[in-house]
């Protein structure tokens, strides 16, 4: 009698090396110690639920609820054998998971498990806390407003301001870009307010004072700048107009327009390697005092006063162009053809023409005159109708640009002041001004974080904890990406190394700077194969490619989490090779 053969097939892809870092950075451990669930929890852990969960994630792009079970049941072997639990697709039912969330919303706990996790992921990757920066986005979305609700109107960052939204603020350690706080908040808050606990939830974390927190203008409110300085960190951060107006800035900017104050050339290398002139400025220092929890704070801060030569270019091009649309725009106020309406009076020219200069933001930069034009003009008889002389009134406009204004305007272009505690000997001028330049580096988690791989929005849930519970799920996902990309680019610069095999049609194109995304979708197509003969169960894994293999090792990882998933058992033989 013919024993019967059964084949099941298992895409197994980047899932043990999404598990194993997340089993590094102790996240399935510190989530059990800090999130207990309802006492009728049963089942795999809500450490190793929520760890299962960010693979879906990370590997679909996609956070939704409803479709985690199914991809589970397609995996239920190579998830087993990665997590060391039996898994079983019906406890990531969206039910199950919306639990976790729920778990996961508790403001105390969470601030305590963020806490652990950033001192953990400090010791074990040796980080050395120095840098940390501060910004807010907002995610909108079709939401129901309730009055208190999580989903506000507010200025929108999405420039969605139709749609409600929610608020999140993120303080992350540099250069890596690793969240160390997350806030989520009402999408009507300000940003201003949201600085200082933010600030405090990382002094909890890292339990250490000296840091130099970076944010934008919004981070400059005094309040913000002397609770920093009274807790012995230091803050580098743009003013705004609030706090330096046109006239204070044209007082800081006249001595260099006259020549009475010299500046400071910035360079920086570029791709090629080679040293560019980025920017220009100097230092002034001003004594300034504030009160933290009823106390006076008084210091000194470095107001450094720079003008950005890329900004500068960028911005004159783009007023050039106005310029040049501008006076088109106008000279086409004076062409006569028909079915053109024809202007009746002197005020309807003009408003004409505040109309082109407003739209193109160039008013006061171009000297317009309207002449008046008054022509006769000869009717001959028709009909019973007599020969006449008529009087026709039309108006000229003539433009030109007025070189002085543009002049004036022009030397304003790329100058802001930056606004910082530090002393000249910890953070001199031109390492400033790049400090705040890797800005970006906040900027493209916020990328992640609402595009792929994590695909915040569009968001579908309707409870305010659980989108705070998923938000809170998202950034675990972030840390982890940002950890990958981290360790495998540090250890390539120090074997002075680049990664070839990563871009799809040009296998010998290298970087030193992989995307942690790009070293994921490195190990697709790689499945688990379990056939079943009688009582002969044979399992095959694809083999790893080179490619794979080194970036295992540039993690710190071996081949040992795939090669288990072909692990020996009773009456069971494992094969790797192509044969």
């Amino acid at each position: 009698m013919a024993e019967n053969l059964t084949v099941k097939t298992e895409r197994v892809d980047d899932i043990p090396v999404l598990l194993a870092q997340a089993e590094r950075m102790g996240l399935p451990e510190l989530i059990d110690s800090h999130f207990v669930p309802h006492g009728n929890w049963q089942g795999t852990s809500v450490g190793w639920t929520i760890c299962v969960w960010l693979a879906h994630i990370l590997s679909e792009g996609d956070h939704r609820l409803n479709q985690v079970e199914d991809w589970v049941a397609q995996r239920l072997e190579a998830l087993s054998i990665a997590t060391g639990q039996s898994v079983r697709s019906l406890e990531w039912s969206d039910d199950r998971l919306g639990i976790v969330l729920d778990v996961l919303s508790d403001d105390k706990r969470w601030s305590a498990f963020e806490a652990d996790l950033s001192q953990r992921l400090i010791r074990v990757y040796a980080l050395q806390p120095g840098l940390v920066r501060l910004d807010s986005t907002t995610a909108s979305g079709h939401w129901t407003v309730t009055e208190d609700g999580l989903f506000q109107f507010g200025h929108s960052k999405d420039h969605r301001p139709d749609l409600p939204q929610v608020k999140v603020m993120v303080a992350a350690l540099d250069p890596m870009g690793a969240p160390l706080a997350v806030q989520v908040v009402s999408g009507e808050r300000a940003d201003d307010p949201l600085y200082v606990p933010a600030i405090q939830q990382v002094s909890r974390s890292l339990q250490e004072h000296g840091l130099l927190y970076v944010g934008d203008c919004k981070m400059a409110a005094l309040d913000t700048r002397a609770f920093v300085q009274a807790q012995g960190d230091y803050y580098l951060c743009p003013l705004s107009k609030t706090q330096m107006p046109d006239e204070e800035l044209e007082k800081l900017l006249k001595p260099v327009w006259d020549q009475e104050q010299p500046v400071s050339e910035i360079y920086r290398d570029n791709e090629d390697g080679q040293r560019e002139k980025i920017a220009e400025g100097y230092e002034v220092t001003v004594s300034l005092t504030g009160t933290v929890d009823g106390r006076s704070v008084a210091w000194d801060e470095r107001r450094l006063v720079v003008r950005s030569l890329t900004q500068a270019q960028a911005t004159e091009a783009a007023l050039r162009t106005r310029l040049d649309k501008a006076l088109t725009e106008l000279a086409a106020l004076n062409e006569r053809k028909k079915g053109k309406k024809r202007f009746t009076d002197e005020v309807e020219v003009q408003q004409a023409v505040d109309a082109v200069l407003h739209q193109r933001r160039v008013t006061g930069l171009v000297k317009v005159e309207i002449e008046e034009q008054v022509q006769e003009r000869s009717v001959r008889a028709y009909g019973g109708r007599p020969a006449e002389v008529r009087i026709e009134r039309d108006w000229q406009v003539t433009v030109h640009v007025d070189q002085q204004a543009v002049t004036d305007a022009v030397r304003w272009f790329g100058w802001r002041v930056y606004a910082t505690n530090a002393t000249a000997e910890a953070l001199v001028l031109d390492k400033a001004v790049l400090a705040y330049r890797e800005e970006y580096v906040i900027e493209r988690g916020f990328g992640r974080l609402k595009g792929k791989p994590l695909s915040l929005t569009p968001m579908y849930l309707q409870s305010d904890d659980r989108a705070t519970g998923l938000i809170r799920l998202l950034s675990l996902g972030l840390r982890l990406l940002t950890l990958v990309e981290f360790t495998v680019r540090r250890e390539l610069s120090k074997q002075g190394e680049k990664l070839a095999g990563l871009y799809a049609g040009n296998p010998k194109r290298s970087t030193s700077r992989p995307t942690a995304e790009a070293l994921f979708h490195a190990f697709d197509n790689i499945t688990l194969s379990v056939i079943t003969l009688g009582e002969q169960v044979h399992r095959h894994v694809t083999p790893l490619s080179a490619l794979q293999t080194k970036i295992l090792t540039l993690l710190g990882f071996s081949s040992t989490i795939y090669d288990r998933l072909c692990a020996q058992a009773p009456n069971t033989s494992c094969n790797r090779s192509d044969g």
